[in-house]
């Protein structure tokens, strides 16, 4: 293995919204050993594999994270080159941790240590002090106060990194035995505690900003190119600053150029967050009065839909909508339902998801683009409702928005797909993004 090489940095996406900061690089949606040595193979200096744990029960998560780490390590046995594995999750702590982190570790180890770095500064998710905030209208409000915090599969109730840590394990890893990196360390001490790191040490690193980021990244860097063995769980920033790629080759104020001759096209709504449903009537409300959007809703109360009908009605209301030169936006109901187990909450999650990717499928072959608004939803519209097997991201078509183009051989040709995390933007962000799309 070449000590001065550019490491290769395989991520493993739980939903797939990770790519929200880079571009040139392949979105997997499957993992078999052929397709991982493809992608170990590209020229891009990282890939994503689109495990879509989040939308799963921790005992499934960890299978489906134990396959892609059994099929990478048997396409890593002939790969001359350093590597480095990111679990990819949320950037308000959400997400199947230490579930996923343990499994790598098992899969893929030893490590010499798992860092937790939370940062995405595009969404204004920041860590002070160990602590984790989200920035919003340039207040920073500890994460465990807003409605992250309360979600009913990923809840936690503390920001403090270290706590967080020994809540989320039951106590096995205590707070006191966390290794914190802060930006005023001097680069001396940062790499000596690097070097220092063994068996598979839990570690946090405080960011406010990229640069401070990126200086941490080159350390790690360093002392992956010395032998150590790292792993990651970390939202999108440490993935700008690892790759260090180049600006992105299409500006996100002209990415109306990858829509085929202006066809209209779908936004698609299947996030719940409170943002996401402001966002969607932000964009109704001033854009649906043009003649060229039109608003379609499912009814979640109609589920499940065991006959079909549901799908059969919002098909047919999109094809004409499209035939009449339409955009059109279908999103679910936004009353929230309550269920008595998280389990039920997922199930239903799936029912929702089928109903929607049925009708993704059912859009006119000159489908022009595609909007997809919330992390698991973007999954699906991806694996199931396109049927892709890869996709390689363009750029960023707004602050933590990714665009992926369609292969020129699919069904709707090469059609851009915006992949808008449900926890990503102001109100009006959904409308920018739209306007870009449709060149207004």
């Amino acid at each position: 293995m070449s000590g001065d090489a550019q490491p290769k940095i395989v991520v493993l996406d739980d939903d797939p919204t990770g790519s929200q900061t880079v571009h040139g690089c392949l979105l997997l949606m499957r993992w078999d050993e052929s397709t991982l040595r493809t992608a170990l193979a590209d020229d891009s200096p990282l890939f994503f594999v689109l495990t879509n744990t989040r939308s799963m029960s921790a005992v499934d998560a960890a299978a489906v994270t134990r396959q892609v780490c059994a099929n990478l390590k048997r396409a890593l046995v002939d790969f001359d080159q350093p590597w480095l594995v990111v679990s990819r999750s949320d950037s308000t702590l959400r997400g199947h941790y230490p579930v996923e982190t343990d499994v790598i570790a098992e899969e893929l180890g030893p490590f010499d240590a798992h860092f937790l770095t939370p940062q995405f500064f595009e969404g204004g998710r920041i860590t002070k002090d160990a602590t984790h905030y989200v920035v919003r209208d340039g207040v920073a409000t500890p994460a465990h106060q807003t409605e992250f915090a309360r979600d009913s599969v990923f809840g936690y109730t503390t920001s403090y990194l270290p706590d967080y840590v020994e809540e989320k394990t039951g106590g096995k890893i205590g707070a006191s035995s966390v290794t914190r990196f802060a930006p005023d360390q001097t680069d001396d001490d940062v790499r000596s505690t690097l070097d220092a790191l063994a068996g598979n040490a839990c570690c946090v690193v405080s960011a406010q900003t990229q640069a401070e980021l990126d200086r941490f990244a080159r350390h790690v860097l360093d002392a992956t190119a010395g032998g150590k063995r790292f792993l990651f769980r970390s939202a999108a920033s440490l993935l700008t600053s690892l790759a260090a790629l180049p600006p992105q080759p299409v500006a996100a104020m002209q990415m109306a150029r990858y829509v085929p001759e202006g066809r209209p096209g779908l936004v698609l709504v299947g996030s719940h967050v409170p943002m996401s449903t402001r966002q969607l009537d932000r964009l109704v409300r001033e854009r649906s009065g043009t003649g060229r959007l039109e608003s379609i809703e499912l009814d979640v109360a109609r589920l499940p839909d065991p006959s079909g009908a549901v799908v059969d009605e919002l098909a047919d209301l999109l094809r004409d909508a499209h035939l009449r030169g339409c955009d059109a936006v279908v999103s679910t109901s936004r009353t929230e339902r309550t269920f008595a187990s998280a389990a039920q909450r997922l199930a239903f999650g799936e029912e929702v998801s089928r109903v929607l990717m049925s009708v993704v499928r059912s859009a006119p072959e000159s489908l022009g683009f595609v909007l997809s608004k919330g992390g698991i939803t973007s999954n699906d519209v991806l694996s199931k409702g396109l049927g892709l097997t890869s996709a390689r991201v363009v750029g960023q078509i707004h602050p933590g928005c990714s665009v992926v183009l369609t292969p020129s051989d699919h069904r709707h040709g090469s059609i851009p797909v915006v992949i808008f995390p449900g926890n990503v933007g102001t109100e009006e962000s959904v409308r920018v993004v739209y306007d870009r799309l449709t060149g207004v």
